[in-house]
């Protein structure tokens, strides 16, 4: 080999330097252009010209002077690739910007559509003259990038409510801290229960398969459910009938009163219309026949999370209506109820609430000096 080189130099390798090398020449999964690097340094500890690592190593000289230049330099970073430039941006900054921007826009109710394909945004862009041409990929890749997926949807809710903060502290801490000798009772409806027919049994589970469902039911009928969850106890007090009116209601209240027969109790429930007064003032005078014991707190509009029957609710949907069937709105009945009786007996128990509600903030602090 014709080849003078530079001359011989001789590297001096630390015991960390040596293991890491050894290491990635004896990897079985590693780059090869890593295994080749490590043999040629690790020659090159060995003494002896580029052209004898070279021939000992099975490459080139030259490359063998670019590694060893690049590790006296770098060190083992040394060895890595550098980073390559690319090639130049198909389309600038603002091009990029508008096509991103029309992914985003709403689309035309009068198209009867609600979302666009990557082949309409495509024409789109051509036919706005955004860009001159652009592939389908280009885009797509484009919208990858930045993970901009506007064709799907996440579910948000929020509550208009202004004094959401402050009704929902209130209710958290009824929860932490209740007052001596009162009850909180979170109330609500579970409404629509249906009592469904599995037309075929469910075949069960099995290592490695889930339980397997045929689609086919037939329809019974509903039945409503009327719940008082005991906030501090865990005890459930429920009715379960055809429907939920406000009179309804009120005969579920007056069982409730007839539960808790002293003291103040705490009641907790949504904004739903039956909740309040009417023209009938329904709730004034169930207090006024028991003596103003109950004081009634709303939750937020949007903000069921608040009202802890919906914990209860969860676990009855979980544990007695999502795997059962049944032949008769008499057998749902009978399911809810034989639940809660259960629960009542074996296994009633507080929730652990762990949300301790939003901080007073220095406005509201104020106000609150002012009004004492």
């Amino acid at each position: 080999m014709d080849y003078r080189g530079r001359p011989c130099v001789t590297l001096t390798l630390t015991a960390e330097q040596r293991g890491e090398l050894q290491r990635r020449v004896r990897a079985a999964s590693g780059a090869q252009r890593d295994a080749v690097r490590a043999r040629i340094i690790l020659a090159c500890e060995a003494g002896g010209s580029a052209v004898a690592v070279a021939r000992r190593v099975g490459v080139h000289p030259r490359t063998v002077e670019r590694w060893r230049v690049r590790f006296v330099r770098h060190g083992l970073a040394g060895l890595q690739d550098a980073p390559r430039p690319g090639p130049k941006p198909k389309f600038g900054p603002v091009t990029r910007l508008e096509l991103i921007a029309l992914a985003c826009e709403p689309v035309d109710p009068q198209a009867g559509k609600t979302t666009r394909t990557i082949d309409e945004l495509v024409h789109a862009a051509t036919a706005r003259g955004l860009v001159a041409g652009i592939s389908y990929g280009s885009y797509q890749r484009l919208l990858a990038d930045i993970d901009l997926r506007p064709h799907l949807t996440q579910g948000w809710i929020h509550s208009p409510d202004p004094q959401f903060r402050e009704k929902v502290s209130a209710i958290t801490a009824l929860y932490l801290q209740p007052p001596p000798g009162a009850v909180v009772l979170s109330i609500d409806e579970k409404t629509g229960m249906q009592a469904l027919e599995r037309r075929f049994p469910d075949r069960p589970a099995a290592p490695g398969r889930r339980r397997r469902r045929e689609f086919e039911y037939r329809r019974h009928g509903t039945q409503s459910l009327l719940c008082a969850f005991e906030v501090h106890r865990g005890h459930v007090v429920a009715e379960c009938g055809a429907t939920r009116t406000a009179a309804d209601l009120v005969r579920f209240m007056e069982t409730v009163a007839e539960q808790y027969p002293t003291g103040t109790v705490h009641i907790i429930w949504d904004c739903l219309n039956i909740h309040f007064d009417g023209a009938d003032r329904r709730w004034t005078a169930f207090n006024e026949r028991h003596g103003h014991r109950f004081v009634f707190h709303y939750t937020p509009k949007h903000a069921s999370w608040v009202n802890q029957v919906e914990l209860f609710f969860s676990l009855l949907q979980r544990q007695c209506l999502r795997d059962a069937s049944f032949r008769t709105i008499e057998e749902l009945r009978t399911a809810v109820l034989a639940f809660i009786a259960a629960w009542n007996r074996d296994r009633a128990h507080p929730f652990r609430w762990t949300f301790t509600g939003y901080p007073l903030q220095a406005g509201d602090a104020m106000k609150s000096t002012k009004a004492a």
